[in-house]
């Protein structure tokens, strides 16, 4: 198309606004071109020292100009000129000759200058553009053809031959004041009809080149449109169109292009009002989608947000807007598949569109600041600002075993263990198997603590928006109040929930204990009682199982104790509703309320308490390690004025076999937890066994693990799991109780002879027929225990739990004659004066 041509002695600001509508706009002086890149969105060309290039691109011209091409910058951003004094030293064939086979093949545009005759003849001029056009550089396309008039002035006849050689005629935007723009890019483009009536069609595209409708132009409609600057067409019906001039929707014209079939135009417009459609919407072919649509509501939004809508609050609220942007570029940056990726990606594009809006900043402004970025030719080194590198970690010394390389099995691959020698092993690989995979809890502390804020700032709000975003399930309200609708259950899964229900409330009633008291000397007598805690809230994990059985474990005890007011949360299914199996566990063990969310979210509900979520007093239940993280982080916040049960880390199992056991029962009380996910911890400690003896346990292993739904989390488990071989029970039981596993099951000749020998472990599985599953599901004892090795400080899950203990004391005047020097000494050691005191003005009075 058309080039025009800006020089410093251009001063009419009319000719400079519509030489700026044209796709490539020349300058003479470099330092007006560099102005006018950094505003308008043409592509901005301009004459340069070949020494200056690199420079001039780098401030953001599309295209520096030049008399011989720089080795040193992209050949796709130099336009190589052959001056007309050139082209008649050399004769025009040569010189067409040279730029053939030297310049087409080193730069992105040629400039040649020609005479009016010489462009008139058009021969020469072709042949140039047929080589340029086979040559493609870059992602721009061919070689361009650019021509200049010397020592003449263009008319139409002149602008057509260079048009119709195949080349783009620069011209003077003086000249074509004179000839008329409009009819200069008719002539200049090559712009023709294929209509009997001569109009030319016109597509109008908005600022990020989405169409919003087809309509007419011809010469005359066009050149009125130049003038004033906005969307002018020509009508069938009426003639001249000015487009919206009676009802308001008009168009900031923003700039003009051919097509590649020189048959049609395209105007880039700025749509006001309600739209160009004549039905009052944007597009005449739908409404706008993605960020086009984003950035119009949320510009709208800006002048006339519905009061207490969350996007008015971002507005209103700069801290808040900063915090989520941070927040949600975290947790971009931390996405891992591409599902989680797109969606992170989105959030963070519509809170970067409020802030863009906040501050009068369109679309159009952010796709200029990149597309000038993207003309830098000198690039930063990219590092990161040193507040966002995360300082490495001292190094932790690993081991051969830690070191080795560990991968998920494939699809048709045995799964199978690693297998280590306690002989075999030195001192640090016989504790490096002790260890557990690390956590980065500052990390998932980082992750964690904008979810809690947002919560205790937010409350049920943001309890959904989370919940939206996490789970992908939008829900009307957070919380089911009791009494629940309890859906009907098959009649196997509600006599099997009642037979755990029993079962597991008759053995944590045994564990309720009477009070104390005893006299420790005539006249003092001491006592301890419990109380129910009164507001429990249980963690019920969703997620990749459904788990009514963990609902069984945390409110039958809290039942059992007597605890006032029982609060149950558990992510909600795809539709927002709770589990009909959970549910059905929440009404027997009287809860009060389910809060339908999972995760971190759901834990500072339940902590600092929302609108609809009661505030409890202690939280207990397993899940992830966001949901210990959020569980550690209450626990440690003095305003939240809660506890916990304990910490948490990934499931896992010891198991304990001779050359007695089962290898097919062995198989299947390892896999039992290794398909609880990826993370899961399974070991196996192979006393005296021998080679033939293991294998048959290995063989049990993939062979089951094959046969389960849930075999490709288990490819992934087994894998990083391990099988220690061990001499004897004694040595067994030693590295064990080192452990302290989750759950520990002897299978071995005399199990229950080792039972003493137990130290550290969170419940223990006696003989062949105690699957680990019968504890995990309706034996009677609990199945939420500590994991990670916190058995070595930490119980399980139990009655007393949700109960606290006590103390009285009630002393007679002779109990406080008989202890009262005591206590008097004790104070003066530890000058102590009111506590010595509180006893001798007691004791005077008795004399």
């Amino acid at each position: 198309m058309l080039v025009p041509k800006i020089s410093s002695r251009t001063v009419d600001p009319k000719l400079l606004q519509q030489a700026a509508l044209f796709p490539t706009v020349l300058y003479t002086d470099a330092r007006q071109a560099i102005q006018a890149s950094g505003t308008c969105d043409t592509a901005v060309w301009a004459d340069a020292r070949a020494t200056d290039a690199k420079d001039l691109l780098n401030s953001g011209l599309t295209m520096a100009v030049v008399s011989a091409a720089d080795s040193a910058v992209d050949a796709s951003r130099i336009a190589v000129r052959i001056p007309a004094d050139t082209v008649a030293r050399q004769g025009l064939n040569a010189a067409i000759d040279a730029a053939i086979a030297e310049t087409v093949d080193c730069a992105g545009a040629v400039v040649v200058g020609l005479t009016a005759e010489q462009i008139a003849e058009g021969v020469q001029l072709a042949r140039l553009c047929g080589a340029a056009s086979a040559k493609i550089v870059g992602a721009d396309g061919p070689v361009r053809v650019l021509a200049e008039l010397s020592g003449g002035t263009w008319t139409e006849d002149l602008l057509r031959s260079v048009a119709c050689a195949g080349a783009d005629p620069v011209v003077d935007v003086e000249q074509l004041g004179e000839l008329g723009m409009a009819a200069a890019i008719f002539a200049g483009s090559g712009l023709a009809s294929d209509r009997d009536d001569g109009l030319v069609t016109t597509v109008v595209v908005d600022e990020q080149r989405v169409c919003l409708g087809v309509v007419y132009s011809n010469q005359k409609s066009l050149q009125a449109a130049l003038e004033c600057g906005e969307g002018v067409y020509w009508s069938r019906k009426r003639g001249l169109w000015h487009k919206g001039l009676t009802s308001g929707a008009t168009q900031t014209l923003l700039g003009i292009s051919i097509d590649c079939d020189a048959d049609a135009l395209c105007f880039r417009v700025q749509q006001h009002g309600a739209g160009f459609c004549h039905r009052s919407v944007r597009s005449c072919f739908g409404p706008a989608s993605g960020l086009s649509q984003l950035a119009q509501v949320v510009a709208e939004r800006r002048e006339k947000a519905p009061e207490g809508s969350y996007t008015k609050r971002l507005f209103d609220d700069a801290q808040l807007l900063r915090a989520k942007l941070l927040e949600e570029a975290t947790e971009l940056a931390d996405a891992t598949t591409s599902e989680d990726v797109a969606f992170e990606a989105a959030d963070l594009l519509y809170f970067a569109m409020v802030k863009c809006a906040a501050h009068g900043v369109s679309l159009r402004d952010v796709e200029h600041s990149l597309n000038h970025k993207h003309r830098k030719v000198v690039r930063r080194p990219g590092n990161a600002k040193p507040q966002f590198v995360s300082k490495p970690r001292a190094a932790t010394e690993r081991t051969s075993i830690l070191s080795a390389d560990i991968r998920p099995a494939a699809p048709g691959e045995q799964i199978r263990m690693r297998v280590f020698a306690s002989n075999d092993l030195s001192p640090a690989e016989s504790t490096a198997l002790l260890q557990r995979p690390i956590i980065d809890s500052e990390e998932i502390m980082g992750r964690v603590r904008p979810i809690v804020d947002a919560v205790r700032a937010n409350g049920d709000a943001a309890v959904l928006e989370l919940t939206a975003k996490f789970d992908r399930v939008k829900l009307d309200r957070v919380v089911e109040k009791a009494p629940f609708e309890v859906p009907s259950l098959p009649a196997d899964v509600r006599a099997a929930i009642d037979q755990a229900y029993a079962n597991v409330h008759k053995f944590h009633s045994a564990q309720l204990g009477s009070d104390t008291c005893v006299e420790t000397m005539p006249g003092v007598k001491c006592a301890r009682f419990s109380r129910a805690i009164e507001r429990v809230g249980l963690y019920v994990p969703g997620g990749t199982a459904v788990l009514p059985s963990s609902a069984l474990m945390l409110g039958v005890p809290a039942q059992v104790a007597g605890c006032r007011e029982i609060v149950l949360a558990t992510p909600p299914r795809a539709d927002g509703t709770v589990v009909p199996e959970v549910l059905y566990v929440a009404h027997k063990v009287g809860a009060s309320a389910i809060v339908k969310a999972g995760g971190a979210q759901a834990i500072a509900a339940m902590a600092y308490g929302t609108e609809t979520v009661p505030k409890v007093d202690k939280i207990c239940g397993p899940g992830n390690q966001y949901v210990t993280a959020a569980k550690m982080l209450a626990q440690n916040d003095t305003a939240a004025m809660v506890s916990i049960d304990m910490p948490a880390g990934p499931s896992e199992v010891l198991v304990v076999a001779d050359a007695t056991s089962n290898p097919a029962y062995v198989a299947s009380a390892l896999l039992s937890q290794a398909e609880h996910g990826p993370d899961s911890q399974v070991v196996l400690l192979a006393v005296a066994l021998t080679d033939a003896q293991l294998a048959a346990i290995e063989n049990e292993v993939h062979t089951q693990a094959s046969r389960l739904p849930r075999v490709d989390i288990v490819r992934q488990s087994i894998p990083k799991s391990f099988c220690l071989r061990v001499s004897s029970m004694q040595e067994a039981m030693q590295f064990s109780n080192a452990y302290g596993p989750e759950h520990l099951i002897l299978h071995n000749d005399r199990a229950a002879d080792y039972v003493a020998d137990v130290v550290n472990a969170g419940s223990v599985f006696v003989g062949p027929y105690s699957p680990e599953s019968c504890g995990d599901y309706a034996s009677g004892t609990n199945h939420t225990l500590p994991t990670y090795g916190f058995s070595k400080m930490y119980s399980g899950v139990n009655t007393g739990t949700f109960l606290k203990h006590i103390t009285s004391q009630e002393l007679t005047r002779e109990g406080l004659a008989n202890i009262g020097q005591t206590v008097m000494t004790l104070a003066e050691v530890e000058e102590l004066e009111a506590h010595r005191n509180a006893v001798a003005i007691r004791l005077r009075d008795m004399e």
